[in-house]
């Protein structure tokens, strides 16, 4: 029988176990963080540090400030009773058997004896871990392998001991999935479990290659990165993220625990140059220098032959635009340097992954899934495979004189996933293809889409009908918006309402929902100084939000990861918003020199002004919100600052969302068209100009800061009009397209996009 976690206890308040009191926390549920007593008038100090860990704005651990208040602070001397109350216990403390013994051997002694008691220890076997202890403590206990940072990382590797019990396991896995929205791959107790085994290979390969082949961090980032469906980081920035010291010391403990026949030794030496950067103090982001550094003059990267920084420009290669277009084949393919470098990573890992079958696990959809929610790929190894074509790439390690894994040759001529009567199967190490079965309320349209046949598609996007229902699927670059995008929700709106569909869901299970209107478009009109085409793409974008609104249908959009831009304004015109915890929302347009065009200010003004009651208020909010580029960084933020409504829901796993949404448009209302709005006119406009310009005096506005956010001014108070003017819905709109024209057609607008799209900077003009 499943037990109730009610209350937590986290032991170890460093990176990880901070994180994990903080996710706790975030579910709602009261957690004790405690870490060994300090000297000194503060005893809580390392708790106190954990919490502050949690409050960075950059990596925010908490969603909102009530779940700091769940959070109390301790020490292991004067509050381990407190541990006695808990349901479970979390241990995060150093990776020290002796330390974590003594500490299990006082639980054991201290706690209720159905206290769920577990490590995050990701080398240490449960049998040492374990070893000594009653049965009755064995049978509770687990390892709960979290990733880094908690809140965000959507894997948690669970793993069982020999004497764990069942009604453990199923507690552990429920609570994980639903409470903490972790996707949670069961792995058995081996050295590196999986996404670690996987993904460090993964790493150490690329970057030992990249040294081999005398690439650069910017052309292997390049291409072992968003060509591949890997984080965009790619491999030398992966490094400076996790921190090149901390990398250092993660390779040194897989060294230690894996077996000496295994691969991982192959790409385990340190490289003299990189042991250089350490002692030197360049170990990554943290440090703001590594492999990357940001400095006053932009990006720069490091000259691997002399350890120089050189100013960083983004690779411009066609087989890149070629590959991201037409997939990883196209470099596989290609028989220059890229080519072969692309080719001995991925074959190195795939086989890497193919190994550990059936000896580490004997599901394959344990390490794609590990891959995919440990590390962000978009596409695990076995699905890569399907794609690039298992016999073609068992014939080329043949060609090469290498080596080819059991469970590959094996597996021919079938593939490792199958769409077979509405249902996604993945083949099994007996050769027999079976289903995969998710938990209860888990739906992830990655998967859906596969047994689906799309009724309109282009290159950005897609939509379906799945169960009576219009799914609609961005899945440009970044799934920016453009034309193509537009064109395929448009047509779902209608065609829907025509085919007497329940309604429109707007959702798709990349890493971000959209992050806004495709910025290549809008440079391509400005270099072709084509301002009528841009006008009416933006009248064609307002009309496409509208009919979202007018359309005889419900429709609720279900983003996730980042909703930014006009990818926020999509969000702004559904119906019912059903959000992931970690959603992103914001109107971030000024940064690039331009205004929301799509309906953000007006929708943003409108709810203001329905949260507040006061059109002037209202006004000032949305200035600030707008030309601020405020950004939420969950949903209960995006409460606060009228970026959700009232009966907006989220949860806290993002493979439930859609589900979620799906269900909830028979009860969904109509939002309907806007009522026009009394406007707070040209004396609430002298004083937005007057704060900015008294800003611009001290320094905190650029002079283009100042051109932008009178725009936007001119467009939340109506500007030199008479205070109550009426304005309709489609006046607002009318000023957001002629300000994002005028803006648009500036130097110091066209110069922003430039550095944005050319070197992922945001250029202060």
């Amino acid at each position: 029988m499943k037990s109730q976690i009610k209350k937590v206890g986290v032991i170890g308040a460093g990176t990880m176990g901070a994180g994990i009191a903080g996710q706790v926390a975030n579910a709602g549920i009261e957690v004790w963080l405690l870490d060994l007593p300090s000297g000194g008038e503060d005893v809580n100090m390392l708790s106190g540090k954990g919490l502050e860990r949690l409050k960075d704005p950059d990596m925010p651990g908490l969603m909102s400030k009530e779940a700091e208040n769940l959070i109390n602070l301790g020490n292991t001397r004067d509050h381990f009773h407190e541990l006695a109350g808990c349901d479970w216990i979390a241990e995060a403390v150093v990776e020290r058997l002796d330390i974590k013994q003594r500490l299990y051997k006082k639980l054991n002694d201290s706690c209720k004896k159905s206290t769920i008691i577990t490590s995050n220890t990701s080398t240490i076997p449960i049998k040492l871990l374990t070893e000594g202890m009653p049965i009755e403590f064995c049978e509770r206990f687990a390892i709960t392998h979290f990733f880094n940072p908690v809140r965000f990382m959507r894997l948690l590797e669970l793993v069982r001991g020999e004497f764990t019990r069942d009604d453990v396991i199923s507690t552990l896995h429920e609570f994980s999935e639903i409470k903490l929205g972790k996707g949670v791959v069961p792995c058995s107790d081996t050295p590196g479990f999986l996404a670690n085994r996987v993904g460090v290979f993964a790493i150490q390969c690329a970057l030992h290659n990249a040294f081999e082949l005398g690439l650069s961090p910017t052309e292997a980032d390049a291409f072992f990165g968003r060509p591949l469906g890997l984080p965009k980081t790619g491999v030398f920035g992966l490094y400076d993220l996790i921190g090149i010291d901390l990398m250092a010391d993660v390779v040194k403990s897989l060294v230690s625990i894996l077996p000496e026949d295994d691969a991982f030794h192959k790409y385990s030496a340190p490289i003299d140059f990189m042991t250089k950067m350490i002692a030197n103090g360049q170990t990554g982001n943290k440090n703001d220098k590594g492999f990357y550094k940001q400095d006053g003059d932009g990006k720069k990267v490091i000259n691997l032959s002399n350890g120089d920084y050189v100013p960083h420009e983004r690779l411009k290669a066609p087989l890149l635009e070629i590959a991201e277009k037409n997939g990883v084949s196209e470099i596989l393919n290609d028989n220059g340097p890229y080519g072969l470098y692309i080719w001995r990573v991925l074959s190195e890992t795939l086989c890497y992954a193919a190994s550990l079958v059936p000896e580490v696990t004997e599901d394959l959809t344990q390490i794609d899934d590990a891959m995919k929610l440990g590390y962000n790929w978009i596409k695990g190894p076995f699905e890569l495979l399907d794609e690039i074509g298992a016999e073609g790439f068992i014939n080329r390690l043949k060609d090469d004189g290498r080596d080819v894994p059991s469970f590959l040759q094996k597996s021919l001529p079938k593939k490792f996933y199958t769409a077979l009567e509405s249902e996604l199967s993945f083949l099994g190490v007996d050769g027999a293809t079976k289903p995969i079965v998710r938990s209860s309320g888990v739906l992830r349209f990655s998967e859906v889409r596969q047994t689906l046949k799309a009724i309109h598609s282009n290159e950005s996007a897609s939509w379906y009908e799945f169960e009576g229902v219009a799914v609609v699927e961005f899945h440009s670059k970044a799934n920016a918006l453009d034309s193509g995008s537009l064109d395929v929700l448009t047509d779902a709106l209608s065609e829907a309402e025509k085919m007497g569909l329940k309604g429109v869901v707007i959702h798709n299970d990349f890493q971000h929902f959209s992050c806004g209107v495709s910025l290549w478009g809008v440079r391509d009109y400005f270099e072709k100084d084509d301002f009528d085409a841009l006008d009416a793409f933006l009248v064609c974008f307002q009309n496409t939000m509208l009919k979202m609104r007018n359309v005889n249908l419900p429709v609720v959009a279900a983003p996730v990861g980042m909703s930014i831009g006009g990818g926020f304004e999509v969000v702004l015109h559904a119906d019912h918003v059903v959000s992931h915890a970690n959603s992103v929302m914001g109107l971030v347009e000024s940064f690039v020199g331009v205004v929301p065009a799509g309906g953000g200010c007006k929708e943003t003004l409108y709810r203001w002004a329905e949260n507040l009651g006061d059109n002037h208020k209202a006004a000032w909010k949305s200035f600030m919100n707008i030309g601020l580029g405020r950004r939420a960084n969950s949903p209960t933020e995006a409460g606060a600052l009228s970026m959700r409504k009232v009966d907006d829901v989220f949860h806290m796993n993002r493979d439930y969302i859609l589900n979620i949404a799906l269900n909830s448009l028979d009860n969904t209302i109509k939002a309907g068209a806007r009522k026009p709005l009394a406007l707070s006119g040209s004396e609430h406009f002298k004083e937005m100009l007057e704060w900015l310009t008294t800003n611009h005096e001290k320094g905190v506005l650029t002079p283009h800061d100042v051109t932008v956010g009178t725009e936007i001014a001119r467009i939340v108070s109506g500007g030199d009009c008479p205070s109550g003017t009426i304005f309709t819905e489609q006046d607002i709109l009318d000023a957001e397209r002629s300000s994002f024209i005028s803006l648009a057609q500036t130097p110091e607008t066209q110069a922003r996009i430039v550095a944005m799209l050319d070197n992922g900077i945001t250029l202060r003009n």
